[in-house]
């Protein structure tokens, strides 16, 4: 449809982005710029002020935009400050089921993807499995082989059969295929239940099913079979699917409550290892820091007056070398 003359004669509206949020961009080029990794840290308030004119409540509402999306943890006190964190899986489980919440998502769907992502997953993992990797899958067959005739007890062991996937996917070295299976295990984990009207006998075919799979698919994978665990995989989940169908699984809500999935990284750090220790303390470069703050300052409507506090003197940064970025969990 045409636009009417008088409408494009007449000027548009543009709406101007808060200087908290330009800052946010800013403090996220300098992460990007300067290669920060998790375990740095930002300049301190008061440098911030100064490198972009800005005020002390626009600085602190620019870190706290970046607290909640995850990508820093802001401290309080004289060590305080902006710290460099990697973004947590369940911050992203949370942002992911906020999209779905107005879709219509069914177990087929996720069966689906997983049928499509998990073989390739699994074969891709095979040349970098370790010897610790292996303990933790016999670890976790042994602890999913169904003994127990608690019901609540066997729902919790299907929960942890994914964990297997989970430490299959950590030794993927594509890192988006290991994030997206990570993503739909967690669904799988939190969403699927199963009503009350299911037969103990049928959870317990399901998880002996389960390990049964599993422990095809860790020996092939221990003899260096790429090709046979894809297969293996493929089969595992038809078959998944086909149990929780006839064990009339079904999605619980599109909604998962933030203290629900309070323990998971926990439970994924406790599945597979603790991570290695964050990388030292380091400044951002002046010449990074000098040519964000002056894109900045050239959008930002009205400069603010930095007030740093007495006893804090805003000399010259010292410059650091720009370090290589690292490349990088049923």
């Amino acid at each position: 449809m045409a636009l009417d003359a008088q409408t494009v004669r007449e000027p548009l509206e543009i709406k101007q982005q808060k200087r908290g949020d330009l800052v946010a961009e800013a403090i996220k080029r300098l992460i990007t710029e300067g290669n920060l990794l998790p375990g740095d840290r930002l300049p301190r308030e008061v440098e911030l002020q100064q490198m972009f004119g800005v005020s002390k409540s626009t600085i602190r509402e620019a870190l706290k935009s970046l607290e909640v999306q995850g990508l820093i943890k802001v401290s309080t006190g004289p060590s305080g400050g902006g710290m460099v964190v990697e973004v947590p899986l369940e911050r992203t489980f949370q942002l992911m089921q906020n999209y779905l919440f107005f879709k219509e998502v069914s177990i087929d769907d996720i069966y689906t993807v997983r049928q499509l992502l998990e073989p390739e997953l699994a074969a891709g993992a095979v040349p970098h499995l370790t010897e610790a990797d292996f303990a933790a899958l016999e670890n976790n067959m042994s602890c999913c082989t169904p003994a127990s005739h608690d019901r609540r007890e066997l729902l919790r062991q299907r929960q942890a059969d994914v964990d297997f996937h989970d430490i299959l996917a950590a030794a993927n070295p594509n890192s988006f295929l290991r994030f997206t299976c990570e993503l739909v295990n967690e669904m799988i984990r939190q969403l699927i239940v199963f009503g009350n009207e299911t037969p103990r006998r049928e959870h317990e075919k399901f998880g002996t099913a389960n390990v049964n799979i599993h422990r095809q698919i860790t020996d092939a994978a221990r003899a260096g079979d790429a090709e046979r665990v894809r297969e293996l995989m493929h089969f595992h989940m038809k078959e998944a699917r086909t149990y929780i169908k006839r064990m009339n699984g079904k999605l619980r809500g599109r909604l998962i409550l933030d203290s629900d999935i309070a323990d998971m990284q926990q439970r994924v750090r406790s599945q597979l290892g603790a991570n290695a220790a964050p990388g030292p303390r380091k400044k951002v470069a002046a010449k990074v820091a000098a040519k964000v703050a002056s894109k900045v300052a050239a959008k930002a409507p009205v400069k603010a007056k930095a007030t740093p506090p007495a006893g804090e003197a805003g000399g010259a940064k010292r410059s650091v070398a720009p370090r290589k970025r690292r490349v990088a969990p049923d």
